[in-house]
C-alpha cells in the first residue's frame, strides 16, 4: 500500500451560540485527503488559525514528501517530515497543524485498511466515551447561562464547561460561576475555561471566590499556559488545573509535569502534530498517573484517543464544534444521555459530506 495522493481544502462554516443566536466567529477547517494505490482515502483535519498557510504547508511541502510511502510507517514518515517542519527545535502552530492534517489521515487509512476504529488501534479501552459541553459563554448574561444549561441538563448532559476571564472582571466571572452552580444544583460537573486569558493573579484571586463550589477543573487558565506560573497557582488552588489543548505536544506536557503544575491532561490532535503525538502524550500521562482527557473543539478526532486509552475521561462536546461537524460529515456521532459511541465504520468513522463542502469552499 503506497500513498498517490495528497489533497487538502479550507472551508468556512457558520455557527451560532445557541438561545441568543448570535453568530460565533467562523470556523474555518483545513480537511486533507490522503489517497493510496488501493482505493483507501484518508481524513484529516486542522482547525481555524492561519488556515491558508496550514493548507499551503501540507499541499507545498509535507504532501509532496510522503508520496510513495506506506501510510502504515509512521515512524519513517514523521521521520521525513521532521525536517521541514522544523530544521531546529519543536515548533508549533502551523507547522504542527499541518503534520495534524496529514496524521490524522494516516490514522484513518491505517483504520480502514485493518478494518479498525482509531480508538482500538489505540487500545480499545471502551467503544464509547463520556463527554462534557462547553457552553458558557462571555455573550450570555447569567439569565442565559441558567437557560442554556438547564436546557442541556434536559437533554441528559451532566457536565457542563463555561468559560472565564473575559473582559467582565474577576468579581463578575465568580458571581456568574456562583449563579450557575446554585441554578443548576450540585449533582452537575461543572468545570471553567479561561483560554489562556488572564494572569497568575487575577485567576489566583479567582479561585478562592468559587473554590467552595466543587468545580470539576480550570483549563488553560493562564496567559501561554507558563509552566512555572502554572505551577505556583496550582500551589495555591485546591481547583484541578488542566491544559494542552493548542500547544500540546509531548515535550510541552514534560515540562508542565516538571513544574508539577498540571492535574489533567487535554492534548487536541488537530493541533499538535495528529494522533501520533496525542500517543505519545497519552503515555506519558500514564506514567504520569494523570487523567487524559480533551479539550479546543477537536470533535470526532479527539474522541478516539479518550475512548481508546484506559485513563481516558471525558472528551468534550463543544457547542460550536458540533454545528460545524452537523455540516460537514454525513452521520456524525452524536451524544446520548452525556455519551458518545465510537463510529462502528474503521478508521474515525465518519465521510465527508461533499455536497455540503462544495458550498462551504474557500478560495487558497
Amino acid at each position: 500500500m503506497k500513498i498517490k495522493d495528497v489533497r487538502v481544502s479550507v472551508h468556512r462554516f457558520e455557527n451560532f451560540v445557541p438561545l441568543i443566536n448570535k453568530p460565533i466567529e467562523d470556523d474555518y477547517r483545513i480537511i486533507c485527503e490522503i489517497e493510496t494505490d488501493d482505493g483507501h482515502v484518508g481524513i484529516g483535519m486542522a482547525s481555524r488559525f492561519l488556515w491558508h498557510g496550514v493548507a499551503a504547508s501540507v499541499a507545498k511541502h509535507l504532501g509532496p514528501a510522503v508520496i510513495d510511502m506506506d501510510p502504515r510507517d509512521l515512524e519513517k514518515i514523521h521521520a521525513r517530515l521532521q525536517p521541514l517542519i522544523s530544521e531546529r527545535g519543536s515548533m508549533t502552530g502551523i507547522n504542527l497543524a499541518a503534520l495534524s492534517c496529514i496524521d490524522l489521515a494516516l490514522w484513518d487509512i491505517i483504520g480502514k485498511a485493518s478494518g479498525r476504529s482509531v480508538a482500538q488501534l489505540l487500545g480499545g479501552a471502551k467503544d464509547y466515551a463520556d463527554v462534557y459541553v462547553t457552553y458558557g459563554f462571555a455573550a450570555y448574561d447569567i439569565d442565559h447561562l441558567i437557560e442554556a444549561g438547564r436546557r442541556l441538563v434536559a437533554e441528559g448532559h451532566t457536565r457542563l464547561k463555561m468559560l472565564v476571564g473575559s473582559k467582565l472582571g474577576v468579581l463578575e466571572d465568580a458571581r456568574r460561576v456562583r449563579a450557575v452552580r446554585e441554578a443548576l444544583g450540585d449533582d452537575i460537573l461543572l468545570a471553567i475555561d479561561a483560554n489562556e486569558s488572564i494572569g497568575l493573579e487575577d485567576a489566583a484571586r479567582l479561585c478562592p471566590l468559587i473554590e467552595d463550589y466543587n468545580i470539576a477543573w480550570f483549563e488553560d487558565p493562564l496567559r501561554r499556559v507558563d509552566a512555572r506560573d502554572l505551577g505556583m497557582l496550582r500551589k495555591r488552588t485546591t481547583i484541578p488545573l488542566s491544559a494542552g489543548q493548542m500547544d500540546g505536544h509531548a515535550l510541552r506536557f514534560r515540562e508542565w509535569v516538571e513544574h508539577d503544575a498540571i492535574d489533567i491532561f487535554m492534548p487536541n490532535s488537530m493541533y499538535n502534530g495528529g494522533m501520533t503525538e496525542t500517543r505519545r502524550v497519552a503515555h506519558l500521562s500514564q506514567i504520569y498517573n494523570k487523567p487524559l482527557s480533551d479539550a479546543g473543539g477537536g470533535g470526532v478526532w479527539c474522541l478516539h484517543h479518550v475512548a481508546g486509552f484506559r485513563n481516558g475521561t471525558l472528551a468534550e462536546i463543544h457547542v460550536g464544534t458540533e454545528q460545524v461537524e452537523a455540516q460537514m460529515f454525513v452521520d456524525p456521532p452524536k451524544a446520548v444521555n452525556g455519551r458518545v459511541a465510537i463510529p462502528q465504520a474503521p478508521g474515525f468513522g465518519v465521510t465527508l459530506n461533499k455536497e455540503r463542502l462544495k458550498e462551504t469552499l474557500v478560495e487558497v
